[in-house]
């Protein structure tokens, strides 16, 4: 369930990319507070994206999905639940790091191209500035 104020700020925003940015922030802060871990920062992100996608934000279905499940309405199985958070629980909280969000984007821009790619690491070299000083 995603927070009140993470509600508002997504709210407030005006693209549905700006909203699920807003939940997929919320899960970082979630793994490095310790609440859960994550397996890398690809999960992380997934995880904030499928949160976002739960709390209606029009974002395009997962890579994978061939079309949009029917929305049901009975309640997701506490056991289920149950074992997919003590999963969590027993993952690390690296994937959350600087370190690994700037090596996903880097990762993610040479997919798209040099442009994007020339951007990740600009930004990449003013994240490491800020966190070594």
């Amino acid at each position: 369930m995603p927070e009140k104020k993470t509600r508002q700020r997504a709210a407030s925003k005006e693209t549905p990319s700006e909203k699920a940015g807003e939940y997929v922030r919320e899960e970082i802060e979630h793994i490095r507070e310790g609440k859960h871990g994550a397996r890398s920062a690809k999960q992380a992100i997934a995880i904030g994206l499928s949160k976002a996608r739960r709390a209606g934000v029009k974002l395009p279905p997962p890579p994978g999905a061939t079309k949009a499940p029917k929305a049901t309405t009975r309640k997701p199985s506490p056991t289920r639940s149950r074992a997919t958070l003590q999963a969590l629980k027993k993952e690390g909280s690296a994937a959350a790091s600087p370190t690994a969000l700037s090596r996903h984007a880097r990762s993610s821009a040479r997919q798209r191209g040099g442009a994007a790619l020339r951007a990740a690491a600009r930004k990449a070299a003013r994240t490491r500035a800020r966190n070594s000083q």
